[in-house]
């Protein structure tokens, strides 16, 4: 697979470092550069690259202005690159969406390459409804997630976050219960925590999530935790730092 590729970066040394990164990779076979968004979205449009490393912060045109000039359905493979917006890495996790953090470590730039190239052969729609996912997090800073897209065999799923039962942290990953099926979702459960709304989902444990709804019993234990049985009978111990959140359940019943 031979790919063309565009670097949208307004500091030269940045782009400078991208392209040696790119020039590395035996399957890249063109490199072309921009300086800032305007230039981008007339490289964009004239040559139509397969994939765009874009920068977030940009002066005047910034790199979802970028996308939005282009149009998210018909916008090449995007590899996001970001200095240090909190609220943009919230967002590109959420939606499955590939980023790079300043300065790039070649290690992470290899990955995110692979995963790239693996989105380009398998289906560029998703991704695309992926970065439309993306604009309507960033349009909406205030809103909480909705669904989530989950990466597996190749295709994206988009999972209606009222169909989750709980969460379960798995390394790097978390793990998404909703009925009988599980989905891994490559992102961070501090990162999960903070984009589902707070009315819906209770964090009870370090490394576990759970819908209110979901919850049929509290049984409080010993030692100030709770034993948590939801609907479908699964039982889940909550943490005892978190045992006020649960108490408040009982004062204020769902």
């Amino acid at each position: 697979m031979q790919l063309t590729t565009l670097i949208v970066d307004d500091e030269p040394l940045a782009r400078e470092g991208l392209r040696a990164l790119l020039a590395k990779d035996a399957e890249v076979s063109a490199i072309r550069e921009a300086k800032d968004g305007c230039e981008a979205v007339a490289a964009i449009r004239e040559g139509h690259p397969d994939l765009v490393l874009l920068d977030v912060q940009m002066p005047e045109m910034d790199g979802f202005e970028v996308v939005r000039s282009i149009g998210a359905a018909t916008m090449p493979g995007v590899v996001f690159v970001t200095a240090h917006d909190q609220y943009a890495i919230q967002a590109f996790e959420i939606n499955a969406l590939d980023y790079l953090l300043k300065p790039v470590i070649e290690e992470r730039f290899v990955r995110a390459m692979a995963r790239a190239k693996e989105r380009i052969r398998a289906n560029v729609v998703d991704a695309n409804r992926q970065i439309l996912g993306l604009l309507e997090a960033i349009a909406s800073p205030r809103k909480y997630v909705k669904r989530l897209a989950v990466w597996s065999a190749g295709k994206t799923t988009f999972l209606d976050v009222e169909e989750v039962d709980w969460i379960q942290a798995a390394e790097n990953y978390v793990e998404l219960h909703a009925g009988r099926m599980s989905h891994l979702l490559h992102v961070t459960m501090n990162v999960l925590e903070k984009s589902l709304d707070p009315e819906v989902f209770l964090r009870i444990h370090r490394s576990m999530i759970v819908n209110i709804s979901r919850i049929r019993f509290l049984q409080p234990g010993s030692h100030g935790e709770y034993l948590v049985t939801l609907r479908d009978g699964v039982r889940l111990q909550s943490g005892r730092t978190y045992a006020d959140r649960l108490k408040a359940l009982t004062n204020n019943p769902f």
